[in-house]
């Protein structure tokens, strides 16, 4: 039986690796299921033994895009009561972008139209999330009016998209090291000290 899982694993990752070079090679719209299995060295039948089609292996894909971006929104060692662990922060986004650096075609193919909103509001949920038991108990107001903490969350993860989608589409030298510096400095010195947040350097 173990033998059966990593075989089904190992070939799971053949199949991943060869659509994300493809993608990257010629873009989503020009890859077909063929494609696919001749860069992986499989027959057709193997790859649809694990996916419907190129859309449902997209999908999985993007689900896995999303699991590297929530990594670095997790709580987890990151905030002490209203103390946010900047430097670890830093280094968990740097991870990110240096991912995303990696594949950089294949990302822009998740940041484009409807799946850049997905990843927006899937970003946006999972703030809504893992911090819930941090914003509930900050208040921000305005003038004397409660701003409403969706529009805080709305904020900052248009912030980080609008950042990284920038990085993506132009020709800026920025290493993953200074973008993440960049992004938190902006927001650091800022957005998360009106939000109450202490943070601790």
């Amino acid at each position: 039986m173990k033998k059966t899982d990593l075989r089904v694993k190992r070939t799971n990752k053949m199949i991943v690796e060869a659509f994300i070079h493809l993608v990257e090679e010629k873009g989503f719209d020009q890859v077909t299921v063929q494609d696919i299995a001749d860069e992986a060295m499989i027959n057709r039948a193997t790859f649809y033994a694990h996916y419907k089609d190129k859309h449902d292996l997209y999908e999985k894909i993007f689900d896995l895009a999303i699991d590297a971006f929530t990594s670095v929104l997790s709580p987890d060692d990151l905030v002490t009561g209203n103390r946010l662990r900047i430097k670890k922060v830093e280094f968990l986004m740097t991870n990110i972008y240096q991912n995303v650096q990696k594949n950089s075609k294949f990302y822009l193919t998740i940041m484009d139209g409807t799946s850049m909103e997905i990843l927006r509001k899937r970003i946006a949920d999972i703030l809504n999330e893992q911090y819930a038991h941090i914003f509930d108990r900050l208040k921000i107001t305005e003038n004397d009016i409660e701003v409403p903490m969706d529009f805080i969350i709305e904020y900052m993860t248009s912030i980080f998209i609008g950042t990284l989608h920038w990085w993506l589409t132009t020709d800026s030298e920025m290493t993953p090291e200074h973008l993440a510096k960049l992004v938190i400095k902006l927001v650091g010195n800022g957005h998360l000290t009106v939000l109450g947040l202490e943070i601790e350097r």
